[in-house]
């Protein structure tokens, strides 16, 4: 459940952001509106999900709440959310061009639920992943 609502947050941080970019900043622009504002928006929700995942969503699974585990999981998160961007990009670009030209925000909700997935894996078994106390 707190993954779901972490998620929930970082979903409305990227809308948000993406719609701002998108609607303001790049407008007919299709650089900016399809691969410029995702990637602002994406980085935006990162820290957002980061900082709820570290400190709520996984806080029993880190030994020592420190600035350099922060920073060392912060690494690895980010790392991750890589992977996990370009599979939502892809799942962006490949909605916009299938469907004709839908706004990129109906194709950023729909990449974002394909992406989702891959992410909650990511983090479950690689960057939170539970160390054995033996």
């Amino acid at each position: 459940m707190r993954f779901a609502a972490s998620t929930l947050a970082g979903t409305a941080i990227d809308m948000l952001v993406l719609w701002l970019c998108s609607d303001y900043l790049f407008k007919g622009y299709y650089w900016g509106e399809y691969l410029l504002s995702p990637f602002i928006s994406f980085e935006c929700a990162v820290l957002t999900n980061f900082a709820l995942a570290y400190f709520a969503v996984w806080k029993d699974r880190i030994s020592a709440h420190t600035l350099r585990s922060f920073f060392r999981h912060y690494a690895g998160y980010n790392l991750s959310c890589t992977g996990t961007f370009l599979i939502k990009m892809g799942a962006l670009l490949l909605i916009e061009r299938f469907s004709g030209g839908w706004d990129v925000l109906i194709c950023n909700i729909l990449a974002l639920c394909v992406s989702g997935i891959a992410n909650f894996v990511l983090n479950e078994h690689v960057v939170f992943r539970k160390v054995d106390s033996k």
